[in-house]
């Protein structure tokens, strides 16, 4: 497989490694990004891989909540400009209050059905605004999301909605300790509360990867493992939320502070726009001078 510039740039874009770096990694690994990624962790020239795809597309994230029940939704527009707009705001407000009330079960089945009950078809409400507004608008995910009466709901976003995020603590009804761990977690992006989740072919990719890593590093094969282990529970500090610094204090781990408001972490939901969207490429200059053709 032929190696593009566009690809080594998006290699050097997850992992910072030089321009020479990626190509080979490229080269060697025939186009694969994901092997790539994991050849120049390996021999120690990136860090940690981070896998997700470029974040580019516009819109935003909100969170409504009704009593135990809440809402987290994405919705995608074209432009950031249109993002801002009243009109666009104003839709994103109208679908999370549908959603929280019709309680769909599946994006299919929510654009199906009538805006709060006795409206129009939501995909129809959303197609009306798309005319009004002048963009390509979409309803991407949402997630409903209960509790009990003893939980406490943690609503954040940062930016005005660039990144949402909706948790959910047990043991204290205080809405400020909620707030602030879902804070934390729009800021440092964990993918798992605890160690016990980390699916087991997570860990064990890491640890292949640090152990030939370390080998490459020409260390004794004799104290390779005791050297992986070590890094291994690094690892499990940047992806488990409760292992982490707190962003608020670094000298505790968020375990530590949550333990001692005398609460728990049941859950949460990230949601950063465009996660996992590929950003149309732009040529102003190209555009321009279309525009000046016709």
């Amino acid at each position: 497989m032929a190696v593009t510039a566009q690809m080594v740039k998006e290699l050097r874009e997850k992992t910072g490694a030089g321009m020479l770096d990626c190509k080979k990694a490229l080269t060697e690994t025939n186009g694969d990004m994901d092997k790539a990624i994991d050849f120049l962790r390996e021999k120690g020239i990136a860090k940690a891989a981070n896998k997700a795809d470029r974040i580019a597309a516009e819109g935003t994230t909100s969170v409504l909540t009704n009593g135990n029940k809440a809402v987290i939704l994405e919705v995608n527009a074209e432009t950031d400009f249109v993002a801002k707009n009243d009109a666009f705001k104003q839709l994103v407000s109208e679908l999370g209050e549908h959603l929280l009330s019709e309680q769909p079960a599946t994006l299919e089945e929510a654009l199906t059905q009538s805006l709060n009950g006795n409206g129009p078809a939501l995909e129809e409400h959303i197609n009306a605004a798309i005319a009004k507004i002048g963009e390509k608008i979409s309803l991407r995910r949402f997630q409903l999301v209960d509790k009990e009466d003893s939980d406490v709901f943690g609503v954040y976003l940062h930016m005005g909605g660039r990144i949402g995020v909706l948790s959910v603590l047990a043991g204290t009804n205080d809405a400020d300790v909620a707030k602030d761990v879902s804070m934390h977690i729009a800021a440092v992006n964990p993918r798992y509360i605890t160690r016990d989740e980390v699916p087991a072919e997570v860990s064990n990719h890491e640890r292949e990867v640090l152990t030939q890593q370390a080998l490459n590093e020409g260390k004794p094969a004799n104290i390779v493992e005791k050297m992986v282990e070590g890094r291994l529970g690094k690892f499990f500090e940047e992806i488990c939320l409760l292992d982490q610094a707190f962003v608020k204090d670094p000298d505790q781990k968020v375990g530590k502070y949550v333990q001692s408001k005398g609460a728990s972490v049941k859950s949460f939901i990230r949601y950063e726009v465009g996660e996992g969207m590929e950003k149309r490429q732009e040529n102003f200059a190209e555009e321009v001078m279309n525009q000046i053709k016709k």
